[in-house]
């Protein structure tokens, strides 16, 4: 609302749900949306992308729009490559990027990044309730946003330079929230931002050890094939119906586990999405507890009969050894 106005046209690059998500949100305000859909299991394309943008030789793009990390598909992308598509392209589109699945958990610097308008929550690598939502923004995007008619309620402006305390939240404090994020701020610089990353890095690799070991005897397999292109904080998996589905409701009954269910994988085939499930690695993530999911899935599999092969927890503690601190 802030750099777009009814009309404007914008690009979205889609590897995921939740980019499929924001073109409707950009829809609902009024904006002219061209979706780049990628699948779910490959990411950007940005030579394509680059030919997109230099094809739009007046300029009518406004914005180009991604995810860092889609939450369903579980791919990260390279967003420096996003901007450097841009860039080539001598287009003047902002970058706008969705990172609320990835901030606190992959590297993600903005400004670096050469990122215009970043969007973001507290609920995931920030580890705080659901609640608040930040959005950064450059000096470029700033200008564009003078340039529009945003209403009081979207306004970002007071929001970042408020004249009055309530102005940064729009109204009376989220006071349990900030003091929630406080608490997991302080727990993120005392670890280190370094070894944050370095943390999720190794733990992603454990599971996927792991189910690289499944893999060689059954029908699980990562869903993202590509090492480079997979999240750190989350790892789609594929089995095949209905085995998602029976392993994720044994599990909850008889280990106290929760998995993510396959969001956004329905297709005419596996119209429920029960042969996906996914694993969540993001905050405050630890070796036992990769461990205590490992050593649970292998027990799901063993009690439902679903073909694995053998090795899993070793592949996976052997990774997580890895790791001096």
């Amino acid at each position: 609302a802030n750099v777009l106005g009814p009309g404007d046209r914008v690009l979205v690059v889609a590897t995921g749900l939740f980019a499929l998500g924001w073109a409707e949100m950009a829809r609902a305000l009024g904006a002219e949306v061209e979706t780049l859909d990628f699948g779910r299991e490959n990411p950007v394309d940005t030579d394509r992308l680059q030919k997109v943008l230099e094809a739009d030789q007046t300029h009518r793009i406004k914005a180009v729009m991604a995810v860092h990390v889609d939450t369903s598909s579980s791919i990260r992308n390279d967003i420096r490559a996003i901007r450097a598509a841009i860039d080539a392209a001598k287009h003047p589109a902002l970058l706008m990027v969705d990172c609320i699945a990835s901030l606190g958990c992959e590297r993600y610097e903005m400004d670096n990044l050469g990122v215009d308008v970043t969007v973001a929550a507290c609920q995931k690598g920030l580890m705080t309730p659901p609640g608040l939502g930040f959005v950064f923004f450059n000096d470029k995007a700033a200008g564009r946003q003078k340039a529009n008619k945003v209403s009081n309620y979207w306004n970002w402006a007071p929001r970042a330079a408020p004249d009055v305390f309530y102005q940064y939240f729009g109204g009376t404090a989220p006071t349990h929230h900030l003091m929630g994020l406080r608490a997991a701020v302080d727990m993120i610089f005392e670890e280190g931002l370094e070894n944050v990353w370095a943390r999720h890095a190794n733990v992603a690799r454990a599971y996927w050890a792991a189910v690289d070991a499944w893999g060689r005897a059954g029908p699980l397999r990562l869903h993202v094939a590509g090492a480079a292109d997979r999240s750190h904080a989350v790892t789609t998996l594929k089995i095949g119906a209905p085995h998602g589905t029976r392993i994720r409701e044994w599990l909850s009954r008889n280990a106290g586990v929760t998995l993510g269910i396959g969001l956004g994988m329905a297709s005419d085939d596996d119209p429920g999405a029960d042969g996906y499930f996914r694993i969540g690695h993001m905050g405050h993530v630890n070796a036992h507890m990769v461990l205590g999911v490992v050593g649970a899935l292998e027990m799901a599999m063993q009690a439902l009969d679903i073909d694995h092969g053998p090795g899993a927890p070793e592949a996976a503690a052997s990774v997580l050894a890895e790791r001096r601190l």
